[in-house]
């Protein structure tokens, strides 16, 4: 196997920040989560990290089990109580409810703390100036897309593809220097004013091509140079070039 493009990303904060996505897209009530629909599409989307062949940590695996075996508990008929027992039948999901709630607490304060901070960053001052000779340039608003939201999209794209299946497995010498990959999409998506489509940076059907070219995407956002864009949650995803015209 090629082991070149084997990769592991910060960017992935733990199961429960996948979960916890996963509720807010699919507008679930966190008090009463559909556990067979979240496990598939929590699936879905360690599925997609496997195709990626990223090094998935094993809290993720670890989580997976956990859905599986709640989703099995769910599925076993209930036994009826009698009327005068005070014995409890705790939902199997509770557990991992509380865990959410806990965990969406703690990230909901730090999105709090790190708007102050950026807040902060922007109090200075400075003696005058004459603005008359500054060249004042329109802001680039950058795209609000998690890794996760990547990660959808590529599974709908080989979906849509119908790339599901093996792909190549003849050994060739054909990889891909990310450096040179990132150079490619860069003109790809400069010579596209307008945007241009997730689907369309994956024009061949090899593992080596789709990873090199979903790693160079993230590298191009990472450094500014490229922004994705989502009007609605499983929209077309779209990609804009936000680095400076020499």
């Amino acid at each position: 196997m090629n082991q070149a493009y084997q990769v592991k990303l910060d960017t992935f904060e733990g199961p429960l920040d996948l979960l916890l996505h996963l509720i807010n897209q699919y507008e679930i009530d966190i008090y009463d989560i559909p556990v067979a629909q979240i496990t598939e599409q929590y699936m879905n989307y360690i599925h997609a990290m496997q195709h990626l062949e990223l090094n998935i940590a094993s809290e993720y695996l670890v989580m997976a089990a956990t859905l599986l075996a709640i989703k099995s508990q769910m599925l076993l008929p209930k036994q009826e109580l009698e009327d005068d027992t005070e014995d409890y039948m705790e939902d199997p999901r509770e557990e991992l409810m509380q865990r959410l709630i806990e965990y969406r607490k703690y990230k909901e304060a730090a999105e709090t703390f790190k708007e102050k901070e950026l807040e902060a960053n922007q109090i200075f001052t400075r003696p005058p100036v004459i603005f008359e000779s500054l060249n004042i340039e329109k802001t680039i608003v950058q795209g609000d897309i998690s890794i996760y939201d990547m990660l959808g999209a590529l599974g709908r794209m080989l979906e849509r593809k119908k790339w599901k299946e093996p792909l190549e497995t003849r050994i060739q010498k054909a990889d891909i220097p990310i450096e040179q990959r990132m150079d490619e999409v860069l003109e790809l998506v400069k010579s596209n004013k307008s945007g241009i489509s997730f689907d369309q940076m994956f024009t061949q059907r090899t593992k080596s091509h789709i990873v090199v070219t979903f790693m160079a995407l993230l590298e191009l956002m990472k450094i500014n140079m490229v922004t994705c864009q989502q009007t609605n949650h499983f929209d077309t995803l779209y990609v804009f070039y936000t680095g400076d015209e020499v």
